[in-house]
């Protein structure tokens, strides 16, 4: 089965059998559910708005057909940004005062998977109880279509690579003069999807020079397109070929993103939002950050280091999101490259990212690689183990966390045990009997060794 069901949206493969893969009834269904949540939660309405557009897979334009097709059928007034991004979207569906708005992206997920990613009015993912309710309309079949005089209308709107841009460049601490002055060149992987559109429109406009590399909106990924080490072995080297100052890579719907620098190594994911705090903070004289319980400390160390105050929230973008406006954030994301400044908007974006970081690195006065090695050096190891379906996970977890009452112990999210210079997180899958085993450390022995003692831990309790 290659359906998943979430409070988020619906992800899945494309083809196969109805209800267990991404079928076009499936994708017909789920947004004729998400329409009918939007309707009712808008009755008042005369119009209900809502702003669509997509990654380049191959899949999108079938699916971004049935769907707004679909909710034309219920009534509702598309406006379609064709190809798009995630972030250009979140931006779009307040500009143009909609009520909701769709992603159709798998994100980091290979080429046969697609999904709808669903916005509410403010552009933002949807909490638990909205979702839920959306998820509850799909069970039901619990759907009624317009006549036919009162259909909705189709709207395709073009203009939002210039829009966001604009957005972008129109952030205070986005200093255009400064890049221009700096005569950046860097190389861009944008796996073939919709970055390499909209990262080239940015960089043009902050006058760097942009070597493109898989930047074809064909859906082709020439590579798996999640921005990890292991998959980006021909953007490192045509960095150092290019005498570029560093990489930029983006994932298919440009909401994560990673760094090369200028002798080919990873800048990392997690140091992404890292750089662009360190900038920011420094450029307010403070400020409090969020990221995720699985991400990086050196966040909290930068934070500090410039008087702020670090909080740490459940993963997941939403969970993030809430953190971030109960602590009156300045800046936070997630360890996977994803950058929210919500100075700009409440979502992870890749453009306001690499803006961010082109006026730290102009500003600086360093190299990429220089700019890295200045933050402190922490290393993970990432891995999971596999339990029966009779065992009880959260017990487990409970048990774990017991074992570490000495330590300080979050369990927001699974069980996070921190401890003076590393951390453990485990967190249990919603959709498998397994537990996921997060530890960082300084250096990636002792990562590995805090891993792999945590998973011999929970052996013992699960007497395997």
């Amino acid at each position: 089965m290659s359906l998943i069901k979430s409070i988020s949206g619906i992800r899945g493969t494309i083809g196969g059998q109805v209800g267990d893969n991404l079928t076009p009834l499936d994708a017909v269904k789920f947004a004729a559910a998400y329409g009918t949540w939007i309707k009712a939660r808008n009755n008042q309405a005369k119009e209900i708005n809502v702003v669509v557009g997509r990654d380049a897979r191959i899949s999108g334009a079938m699916i971004s057909s049935l769907v707004t097709n679909t909710l034309i059928g219920l009534g509702i007034n598309v406006i379609d940004l064709g190809l798009s991004t995630t972030p250009t979207v979140e931006v779009a569906v307040p500009l143009e005062k909609a009520h909701g708005g769709i992603i159709l992206t798998a994100s980091h997920n290979p080429k046969q998977w697609n999904a709808l990613k669903l916005l509410n009015e403010k552009g933002e993912f949807l909490n638990g109880e909205d979702g839920k309710e959306i998820l509850e309309f799909a069970e039901k079949d619990a759907f009624t279509f317009a006549e036919v005089d009162d259909l909705g209308t189709y709207k395709e709107d073009n203009t939002y690579i210039e829009k966001h841009v604009q957005e972008v460049l129109n952030l205070k601490l986005v200093d255009v003069d400064a890049v221009k002055k700096a005569g950046f060149k860097v190389v861009l992987d944008a796996v073939n999807s919709t970055g390499g559109i909209f990262i080239p429109a940015l960089l043009e406009a902050m006058g760097v020079e942009c070597v493109k590399l898989y930047c074809e909106p064909n859906g082709q990924f020439p590579h798996n397109p999640e921005p990890l080490k292991e998959h980006l072995g021909d953007i490192s080297k045509l960095v150092v070929k290019e005498k570029a100052d560093f990489g930029i890579v983006v994932d298919p719907d440009v909401d994560r993103l990673a760094l090369i620098s200028e002798d080919g190594s990873m800048f990392g994911e997690e140091y992404t939002l890292v750089a662009c705090a360190d900038y920011v903070l420094g450029k307010l004289g403070g400020g409090n950050t969020v990221s995720n319980l699985s991400s990086s400390r050196a966040l909290r160390d930068v934070t500090e280091k410039h008087g702020g105050t670090y909080t740490a929230s459940a993963v997941g973008e939403v969970n993030v999101v809430t953190t971030m406006k109960e602590t009156n954030t300045v800046i936070g994301g997630e360890g996977n490259g994803g950058i929210i400044y919500p100075e700009s908007h409440y979502g992870r974006d890749s453009l306001v990212g690499v803006a961010l970081f082109l006026s730290h690195l102009a500003k600086s006065g360093k190299s990429c690689k220089e700019l890295r090695d200045s933050y402190p050096e922490y290393y993970m190891s990432k891995n999971k183990i596999q339990l029966t379906p009779t065992l009880d996970v959260d017990a487990i977890l409970e048990q774990m966390a017991e074992k570490y009452k000495n330590e300080e112990v979050n369990t927001i999210d699974g069980v996070k045990v921190d401890f003076a210079n590393e951390w453990l997180h485990l967190r249990k899958s919603n959709t498998e009997p397994i537990i996921r085993i997060y530890t960082e450390s300084g250096s990636q022995e002792t990562a590995d060794v805090l891993a792999f003692r945590a998973i011999d831990e929970i052996k013992e309790i699960a007497g395997l």
